[in-house]
């Protein structure tokens, strides 16, 4: 966080901030690559350390990454539904795992340095990213939906993903606050009354939905930030 931008730097006093905000994605990006203690210390060190650095430095901006899995669907043990549809920021957060009980921990760790420096910090839960070239996948998801459960039938293209950051850079104000990451849409082609019939029968509704409208709730970015989808899946299947 204390390097060089340019080689015109060298001729500045040492010890000056040149940095405008900090974005930390770097993590171990999901349970079953390491063992489960290593993934939770990596991702929750490395946060603090992050934020305490930036914190320390005088970086009034900064944004981290949390995950879907905040909401205890995708990695649970079972199949486990959401206490409700569509799920928004509101949200209980539970995990079982791992993975999604560090990015609570990096959650709360933000609040946290929020509170004690008046800096912007911003959590993203992010959805299950996809690049440009992973659209094929999309093919395997219209065949069979159930692949998509566990993500709530979320996506985030990975260019949408970046406009959510570049947003999260040019706004100001918000002090510590989350957002959900994820496309208008769900990734899957049958409607919203087709997938709580198959899948989300118990599951209480907190709004009317319209018939292809995310069930991972994207309105509050769309609100707050002005996001604007640009790359939906049906542009590219």
């Amino acid at each position: 966080l204390t390097s060089y931008l340019n080689i015109n730097e060298l001729k500045e006093s040492p010890g000056s901030n040149k940095f405008d905000a900090v974005v930390h994605f770097a993590a171990i990006p999901r349970i079953l690559i390491k063992p489960d203690d290593e993934t939770f210390r990596v991702n929750v060190l490395g946060t603090y350390n992050v934020i305490e650095a930036s914190v320390k430095l005088g970086i009034k901006k900064i944004i981290i990454a949390s995950s879907e899995t905040t909401y205890g669907v995708c990695f649970a043990n079972g199949n486990k539904n959401p206490e409700w549809l569509p799920v928004d920021e509101d949200h209980p957060t539970n995990p079982m795992d791992s993975y999604g009980l560090s990015k609570i921990i990096n959650e709360q760790t933000a609040a946290s340095f929020q509170l004690r420096s008046g800096f912007d910090i911003y959590a993203l839960r992010i959805g299950n990213v996809i690049e440009p070239n992973e659209y094929y996948r999309f093919k395997s998801f219209i065949k069979n939906p159930k692949l998509r459960l566990r993500n709530i039938f979320n996506y985030i293209d990975a260019r949408d993903l970046g406009q959510v950051v570049d947003l999260c850079l040019n706004k100001d104000g918000l002090g510590y606050d989350v957002f959900n990451v994820g496309n208008d849409n769900n990734s899957v082609d049958i409607s919203n009354k087709e997938i709580i019939k198959r899948f989300y029968k118990n599951v209480k509704l907190k709004k009317i939905i319209d018939d292809y409208e995310a069930l991972f709730s994207n309105k509050k970015i769309k609100k707050i930030l002005g996001f604007k989808e640009e790359h939906n899946w049906k542009k590219y299947i």
